[in-house]
């Protein structure tokens, strides 16, 4: 997620003075790479036309890889109700729903390493950008893997915290409909008319239109040219004990997500450009997003993006940005090849077909499965080089594609699992593409903020979002770093390898990362654990 940019007035002249420098041996810098460093996949810089028909060259993605095929199962069609706005509704009537098509009938397998009891998500929604308005017909197929019967099924309902923002049609569940449930903030609890057996499963069916509010220090909602949809519609939340919903925090997330499969089928005007984490297909008269094992599918929409496009191996990328940062936009377009290229070789392959990096007027950075958004002032600032806010943020969001959407984990009660990684994940990057920046990363990233603290802590327990981020980003940084120095790269990345593969579209707890760990070392770690961590493991 999020780590602040540097605040120091006279650091930032000293660093503007030396982009001025840098700019003059951008190029040069670009291509500087240990001799050990794995060999790049070549790539090409294209400017789009972001309103082109969308094609299947020249990177249709090759057989077997995730996302390539349809789903095993036939959803109930949407119902040919028109969907209306409420009368209280301060905007226009949508499109009616009359013609939605049913569900694709399945062509083939599912993708080899998809999960049998994957939740999935089937969404028609038609987006009015000009009246800031979404309406939704939501089809859900949970099946039952806790083990236990329930009587019950929790939903997040992210939009419901915004006053006015979420209003809700129907629920029907395999048909019927669903009249005993309780919206309240963020939590939709179906109370089920029969409970749901351990191994069975089941169909639910919502219509919802969401009056997009005006986007405040986050993400969610409008502003002048732009609309962003996070968390955007109701899902299932995960079960463990218990249904895991934790209450929002002043910083920090507060979110946990199952792996699910997800098609969202979209709708909006033609001059519209729509920056999603999946890659776009004809539908009829929709645009259909199709993204596996999947945490959540965000979008970004706006009449003023422009795109640049490139591809490192079958991945295609593309980087959606404002008029006057094109050339900021290539710039993380490159980097972003770079890291994919050196994470595949020390992580795991790269989980998803495309990557969408969108420019976006918030602090700092933020990840979801696919799609990262990264601030406009780094564009802004951006002079050249590598050594900058854009490219650090953008490198760390970039990581989370491994430490947050393959490897899954509770960001609230141990968020140090996905933070500290993709924040070591930098210097990783910088390693093995510019070797001789690595002192300047943790000088500039890490250690000017002072590091310190428990890296296992949570939000809760510090009275700050420095202190917080202090301790389970940038000492959680320096953890890793330490860790593999005593086991050597022999041992720790193959660790790392493993623990990505044990819990693909998984959630990893922290007992888990260090039960494979011990698997891969030798070495007494209880004199590292003790340093950095309050519990024990």
């Amino acid at each position: 997620m999020r780590i602040p940019n540097r605040q120091d007035p006279i650091a930032y002249s000293m660093l503007r003075i030396a982009y001025v420098l840098l700019l003059l041996s951008f190029l040069a810098s670009c291509a500087a790479e240990p001799a050990s460093a794995p060999a790049f996949p070549t790539f090409v810089l294209i400017t789009q036309d972001p309103n082109a028909s969308p094609t299947s060259t020249p990177f249709q993605p090759s057989t077997g890889l995730v996302g390539t095929s349809v789903w095993t199962w036939t959803p109930i069609p949407p119902p040919a109700d028109t969907l209306t706005a409420t009368e209280t509704a301060p905007f226009i009537p949508p499109p009616t729903l009359t013609n939605t098509p049913a569900s694709p009938t399945p062509e083939s397998a599912p993708p080899a390493n998809s999960e049998p009891f994957l939740t999935n998500y089937l969404l028609y929604a038609t987006l009015d950008f000009d009246h800031h308005a979404l309406y939704v017909n939501e089809t859900i197929r949970y099946y039952n893997a806790t083990g236990a019967n329930l009587s019950d099924i929790v939903l997040s309902v992210q939009p419901n915290r915004y006053p006015g923002a979420f209003l809700l049609d129907s629920i029907s569940q395999d048909n019927t409909a669903l009249t005993h449930y309780t919206l309240g903030d963020q939590r939709l609890m179906l109370h089920l008319p029969q409970p749901l057996a351990a191994g069975a499963a089941t169909t639910l069916n919502i219509l919802f239109t969401i009056d997009i509010p005006a986007k405040g220090s986050g993400l969610f909602g409008y502003d002048f040219n732009q609309i962003n949809l996070v968390d955007w519609y109701p899902f299932v939340v995960p079960y463990q004990n218990g249904w895991v919903l934790h209450d929002p925090t002043a910083f920090g997330e507060h979110l946990v997500y199952d792996a699910s499969d997800i098609e969202v089928n979209l709708k909006t005007d033609s001059d519209v450009v729509i920056a999603a984490g999946a890659p776009a297909e004809p539908n009829g008269e929709w645009m259909r997003y199709r993204i596996y094992g999947a945490r959540t599918f965000v979008f970004s929409a706006s009449d003023e993006f422009l795109v640049a496009e490139s591809a490192v191996g079958s991945t295609v990328l593309r980087s959606y940005y404002f008029d006057g940062h094109k050339a900021a936009a290539e710039s993380i377009l490159y980097s972003a090849a770079q890291a994919i290229s050196i994470f595949e070789a020390k992580f795991a392959p790269y989980p998803y077909e495309t990557l969408a990096i969108v420019e976006v007027d918030i602090h700092d950075g933020q990840e979801y499965d696919g799609l990262v958004f990264i601030s406009s002032k780094f564009y802004g600032e951006y002079g050249g080089g590598a050594k900058n806010n854009l490219t650090t943020i953008g490198v760390h969001e970039i990581a989370h594609q491994w430490w947050f959407g393959l490897v899954g984990n509770d960001q609230t009660s141990q968020p140090w699992l996905d933070e500290s990684l993709a924040t070591y994940s930098e210097n990783i990057f910088y390693e093995y593409n510019y070797p001789k920046y690595g002192d300047w990363w943790w000088g500039f990233r890490v250690d000017y903020f002072g590091p310190g603290g428990y890296v296992d802590s949570t939000a809760s327990d510090h009275a700050s979002y420095r202190s917080y981020v202090n301790a389970t980003y940038l000492n959680g940084a320096h953890f890793i770093h330490d860790l593999r120095v005593l086991m050597g790269d022999n041992d720790f990345y193959p660790f790392l390898k493993d623990y990505a593969a044990r819990y693909s579209r998984q959630r990893a707890s922290s007992q888990d990362f260090f039960n494979v760990l011990r698997e891969h070392t030798s070495e007494d770690l209880r004199y590292l654990i003790a340093e950095y961590f309050a519990g024990a493991y």
